[in-house]
């Protein structure tokens, strides 16, 4: 059975790895590096979209990261409790003409017994910016 450490319940150290590492790998931009982090038949919620299982997340991240340029993602712990968590975060990214923007948004986080993201809820919203008013690049 394949596992994600750190495993739940968590505590404010392991929460804090965990959402550092999704950081890491969303940053990354790499569909299939970011898939491993969820469970085969993972349920989300992305803005209005609902997508289940890995294969329908990596076309789901290959599509986001095709229109989403210099994509660059800051996520913040807000709470834990045994099997969840809950983030903050702002990502900045600009489109093929160039417009930036900033996205914020909030994460709601559930993991199986073996560390693997089973369900994501996330609410984001787009602020348009200038490309001097970036604060992530």
């Amino acid at each position: 059975m394949e596992t994600k450490p750190p495993l739940p319940p968590f505590t404010l150290e392991t929460a804090k790895q965990k959402v550092q590492a999704a950081e890491d790998a969303w940053n990354s931009k790499d569909p299939e590096r970011v898939s491993l982090a969820y469970t085969v038949d993972s349920h989300w919620r992305n803005r209005s979209e609902f997508i289940t299982g890995r294969p329908a997340i990596k076309e789901f991240l290959k599509a986001k990261w095709a229109k989403e340029h210099e994509y660059r993602l800051k996520k913040e712990l807000w709470c834990f409790l045994e099997n969840r968590i809950a983030v903050r975060f702002e990502y900045e990214w600009h489109d093929d003409k160039g417009q930036w923007y900033r996205s914020y948004g909030n994460e709601n986080w559930e993991f199986a017994e073996n560390g693997l993201m089973q369900f994501r809820y996330a609410s984001i919203n787009d602020v348009l910016i200038n490309e001097s008013d970036r604060k992530l690049g």
